[in-house]
């Protein structure tokens, strides 16, 4: 076994990585004040409900609710979304971010920069926790069960 192998991110390439998840985080900033934006009613400030005014039509309601529906649902996923790149941020500022969970006590060398998550991984999927071929375990495993 190569006893050179890097077991942690160097700074530089940690900041790189702060960037690029910095960057993803201000994107879902927009996007939320946006979904925000869209569930305000813009004459009262409030959220819009079931007895909005601009409906007056049973259909246009039920389509209405969907909608509203439908952008709560996406506003939730973004919220969550932008947690894990919080968390992923204090990963960095503790030194354990880029590090496979699944490989950082006892490396599985099923890629090639084990135990550390591949850059190329980290720059599609900056919340990443594990390597593709430990991810890919794991939902082979969701699917048989």
């Amino acid at each position: 076994m190569d006893e050179k192998r890097k077991t942690r991110y160097t700074p530089e390439e940690l900041e790189e990585f702060r960037k690029v998840i910095n960057e993803k985080r201000e994107e879902i900033i927009i996007q939320l004040q946006n979904l925000r934006d869209r569930m305000m009613d813009p004459t009262t400030g409030e959220y819009i409900n079931e007895n909005s005014p601009y409906s007056l039509h049973m259909a246009e309601q039920g389509t209405d609710a969907m909608e509203r529906e439908k952008t709560f649902l996406y506003a939730q996923r973004e919220s969550k979304f932008l947690g894990y790149l919080d968390e992923a941020l204090k990963r960095i500022d503790n030194g354990t971010y880029g590090v496979c969970i699944e490989c950082m006590d006892e490396p599985q060398n099923l890629c090639e920069t084990c135990p550390l998550i591949p850059k190329e991984r980290l720059m599609a999927v900056p919340h990443s926790q594990h390597c593709l071929p430990i991810k890919l375990k794991q939902e082979k495993k969701k699917k048989t069960y």
